[in-house]
């Protein structure tokens, strides 16, 4: 099993900043691809961006594209989102999740975070 810790949420001005963490632990010995999704409230949960276990590979939905950064941190199975110039509508649950590659479903990932809320105010 492996288990997933999100941190970082928190209230934020439209324009202004946040960075999540996620942290695995347990079975990590293979480096798992990681991704972020959220879930706003009445809304079905959404992907936002993932990265391959390698770090080589990114990929991330439209409404982020220039604004939300996903990177790999120097401790093994350990991810960060960026969110810059942060919207209203970026008002969601953010959930980390962890498989063996990199996908945009969250019907692929097989470990998921507990969540950590983000809220945007205008």
């Amino acid at each position: 099993q492996v288990q997933l810790v999100e941190s970082g949420g928190g209230l934020v001005q439209a324009g202004g900043s946040l960075r999540l963490s996620c942290a695995a632990s347990g079975r990590t010995y293979r480096r798992y691809a990681m991704g972020w999704f959220r879930q706003a409230p009445g809304k079905e949960r959404e992907f936002v961006t993932a990265i391959s276990g390698s770090g080589g590979s990114t990929s991330y939905a439209d409404s982020v594209k220039g604004r939300f950064t996903i990177s790999r941190g120097n401790v093994e199975n350990t991810v960060y989102l960026q969110m810059n110039s942060l919207k209203p509508d970026d008002t969601a649950v953010y959930y980390c999740a962890a498989d063996l590659q990199l996908r945009n479903r969250s019907i692929d990932y097989n470990y998921w975070g507990q969540g950590t809320q983000v809220t945007v105010s205008s």
